[in-house]
């Protein structure tokens, strides 16, 4: 297995604190983005014209980068020779090319309509193509930023658990911030009125509103890129030579060594990569449709339907945009207290066992409050529907926030227990956190391809999606509790503690 010759900066002390932070702050810009992803562009593409059935196929452009780009950046950041440093060029492409992305994404009506799209059409396909090249452009970047920047940290702690501890802590703080910020801003149905050229004849005002936060996005992702890789400098490496006669990392070399570390796994990784698959098999369905679940089950919205129909479904979108920074909220506050719970119940694993079952009850919850929101609908009878009652509305929203704590243990544990199950592996940090990735971007794929096909065959809607994920949780609960083996050594869970003990 190769191994470089010669790495600068990995003996250096750990870098001073306030350098971690300003780097772990560009997780705020990355995460502001995908906030706006999962609440605002499932239902901005069926504005396109594209069928909700196929509408889950674009999502497979996350899973597939994940799989290829970020294992693939990551091994090459490590033998990149730059005067610049190894990381900071990756961050830096990266960050351009999610402004790029983004505009495409934004602008990809006025383009549209401009290439030759009627207005009067349902289905625009010049806008179709230019929304997914540039949805395909921004997972790739955002997963080119994601892993160096990660590595970034890992270089400034210098090897000093303590150290890297903290710095995980401030990028998932920073992470929670974005959260909050991007779900804000996508519950805002007057952000265009902010720029008010956003509003043009191709694009309405649902329209404007995403492009004002997209443009919003570029700004603040660009500011704390440039803030991060200006001042805080990287010491070039300066060998890159390794072993078996391989120069510069090649292709053969990269899969030589994820071949190695697959092949070199012990029983409690497997059990870990089956148990965190089952997990997110879990987390997607209601990660990819809930907003589009508020919009068209409690609020009763149609984007098809008549004008009060389509108007409910954009409340409804936005009323679960505000659930979704409701569940950051919680996902911060949750993540201060893994640790302590962690001991009492009896370790990391019981605690991710006990949390699944949570993720389980609250995903089965869903049909719940969709069938009473059904049920009060249906006593109205027909006529001009207002949005839901206060109860249904906040027990929506309760299933958001308490989403937070499952959510913030998913965050943390599957990588702090394979930390310690790779440890004999034989590969390095990225390769060993490249192999777990696997068991997270495979099932979005399954997902992304299954659920609009599961969901129609039911007669649509979310439903479906939803009670498999549910009966998945509660299979990798059972897993987690009674499969995974206990660590011989615990590791801190704790973001805040760490960050409080410096």
């Amino acid at each position: 297995m190769s191994s470089l010759a010669m790495e600068t900066g990995q003996n250096e002390n750990p870098r001073p604190l306030w350098h971690i932070v300003v780097v772990a702050s560009i997780a705020a810009g990355i995460q502001f983005g995908w906030a706006l992803q999962l609440s605002l562009l499932t239902p901005y593409v069926q504005t396109l014209g594209v069928p909700r059935v196929w509408a889950s196929f674009i999502w497979l452009c996350g899973p597939i980068s994940g799989l290829l780009v970020q294992p693939i950046v990551g091994y090459s950041s490590d033998r990149c020779t730059s005067r610049f440093g190894r990381r900071r060029p990756f961050i830096a492409i990266g960050a351009c090319f999610v402004a790029v992305s983004v505009f495409f994404i934004g602008f990809a009506k006025d383009m549209g309509h401009r290439a030759g799209d009627s207005l009067h059409s349902l289905t625009k396909p010049r806008a179709v193509a230019i929304f997914v090249t540039g949805f395909w452009i921004l997972d790739v970047a955002n997963n080119m930023l994601q892993g160096p920047c990660r590595a970034f940290l890992a270089d400034l702690s210098a090897n000093d658990h303590k150290r890297t501890r903290i710095a995980n802590g401030w990028f998932s703080f920073f992470m929670a911030i974005g959260n909050v910020l991007g779900y804000a801003a996508g519950s805002f149905s007057n952000l265009h009125k902010l720029l008010p050229f956003t509003v043009t004849t191709a694009c309405d005002v649902y329209c404007a509103n995403l492009k004002t936060c997209f443009l919003i996005d570029i700004v603040f992702l660009m500011s704390v890129t440039i803030t991060a890789i200006t001042t805080v400098k990287e010491t070039p490496l300066i060998s890159k030579e390794t072993v078996d006669g391989d120069e510069g990392g090649s292709s053969c070399a990269f899969f030589g060594e994820l071949s190695t570390a697959f092949k070199t796994l012990k029983k409690p990784m497997w059990l870990l990569l089956l148990v965190t698959f089952l997990n997110w098999f879990a987390w997607f369905p209601f990660l990819l449709y809930d907003t589009d679940w508020m919009g068209l089950e409690v609020y009763g919205g149609n984007l098809k339907g008549s004008e009060n129909q389509q108007k409910l479904y954009d409340q409804g979108v936005r009323a679960g945009a505000f659930g979704l920074m409701i569940n950051s909220i919680v996902l911060a506050f949750a993540s201060l207290g893994l640790e302590p719970v962690s001991l009492l119940i009896g370790g990391a694993k019981n605690l991710w066992g006990v949390v699944n079952f949570i993720l389980a009850a609250c995903l089965a919850g869903t049909v719940g409050v969709s069938k009473l929101a059904e049920a009060w609908r249906d006593k109205l009878g027909p006529q001009i529907l207002p949005p839901p009652p206060i109860n249904i509305k906040a027990s929506a929203l309760a299933l958001f926030g308490l989403l937070g704590i499952p959510l913030a243990v998913t965050f943390s544990i599957p990588f702090a227990l394979a930390s310690i199950y790779c440890s004999d592996a034989g590969a390095g940090q990225g390769l060993s956190l490249g192999v777990l990735n696997l068991s997270i971007v495979i099932p979005q794929m399954i997902v992304s391809v299954v659920s609009g096909h599961l969901d129609a065959a039911f007669g649509g809607g979310n439903m479906p999606s939803f009670v498999m994920g549910s009966i998945m949780a509660a299979i990798s609960a059972f897993l987690a509790i009674f499969a995974l083996p206990n660590p011989n050594n615990q590791v801190s869970l704790n973001p805040g503690s760490a960050m409080a003990g410096h």
